[in-house]
């Protein structure tokens, strides 16, 4: 019997074009071998607009991977894993944005990435066409740290926060409530309505659920596609919301895509107005910073917020 892991992603699609990959998460334990300084890797922009990054396994590689804050586990595609000739460890079964599916687990030790070396993790795997990368950096090999997302230079650094400059420079600081890893912020607001916001690293737009939905009363008018990680296709509805509002910021004109999934469902949110806000939506700032240690969320805000971008200061920001 398949152990009961779990795995989520995000719809993200655009009307008339090609499905997209999408993400995956995971309830995996990792164990870090080695911590030494800051290294900040170069992000580069695939075509779904994510950052991946180079590791190694075993001292092989490079291999391309995608860090993605609402995934709980770090990913292999099945060419990585049988180029590596990793060994099979278990079955777990994998949510979807639209399945669920039994995977092969894959063991996986000497993961280095950013001078970082991971250990005895047990990988779910997938095929790469669905990934969109040979794997994912996952939640496992970044709970206690800070990654820090600079849209400015494309880049992306992991460490301990009072080595990515603290606080300095962000306009606002959200404070966040852990989740199965994930940190959400519950008191975000959407058109008048209160909504749990997920950021997330790994999908390309946003995705709503259907108790967000109906509190919006959203016209759904646009219909869009995509693909899980399993292979499967969702199709949701798309509406523009006018404002989200997240402490002192608030972002106008917001495209979200609608779906009933059981990745809302793994995290107790099918009833909740819940939003997964993607990267669409986050390259709006300058920069974003995710510190899983102090559960909170960072924004720097552009220089010309709300006149060119769509993001608007709305009043004084606390600090936390």
């Amino acid at each position: 019997m398949p152990l009961p892991f779990v795995i989520s992603a995000a719809l993200a699609a655009a009307l008339g074009s090609t499905p997209a990959a999408l993400p995956a998460s995971e309830v995996v334990a990792s164990e870090v071998a080695s911590a030494p300084s800051t290294e900040v890797v170069d992000g580069v922009e695939d075509r779904y607009q994510r950052m991946t990054v180079p590791v190694t396994i075993d001292g092989q590689g490079p291999f391309r991977f995608m860090i993605d804050t609402g995934s709980q586990a770090t990913v292999v595609t099945r060419g990585l894993s049988d180029k590596l000739q990793l060994r099979p460890v278990g079955v777990a079964t994998v949510v979807g944005m639209a399945s669920r599916v039994p995977v092969q687990l894959v063991a996986l030790d000497g993961l280095e990435f950013a001078e970082r070396v991971f250990d005895n993790i047990s990988a779910p795997m997938l095929e790469a066409r669905h990934v969109g990368a040979d794997g994912i950096l996952g939640l496992d090999s970044l709970q206690d740290m800070r990654v820090l997302i600079d849209f400015r230079s494309d880049t992306i650094a992991v460490d301990q926060a009072s080595e990515l400059g603290g606080n300095r420079g962000y306009e606002i600081v959200v404070r966040a409530r852990r989740k199965l890893g994930r940190l959400i912020i519950t008191d975000a607001v959407i058109d008048g309505i209160r909504t749990a916001v997920i950021i997330d690293t790994g999908a390309q737009n946003s995705v709503g659920n259907m108790a967000l939905s109906r509190k919006l009363r959203a016209n759904k008018t646009e219909m869009v596609s995509a693909t899980d990680v399993n292979g499967e296709t969702m199709t949701g509805a798309q509406d523009i919301a006018r404002m989200l509002k997240i402490q002192g910021m608030q972002i106008n004109n917001v495209p979200i895509t609608f779906t009933d999934s059981p990745a809302f469902d793994v995290l107790d949110l099918t009833n909740k107005p819940s939003l997964i806000l993607g990267m669409g939506n986050l390259r709006l700032f300058d920069r974003v910073a995710i510190d899983f240690a102090s559960r909170t969320v960072l924004f720097d805000l552009p220089v010309e917020a709300g006149f060119q971008n769509g993001i608007r200061k709305k009043f004084r920001p606390s600090r936390i």
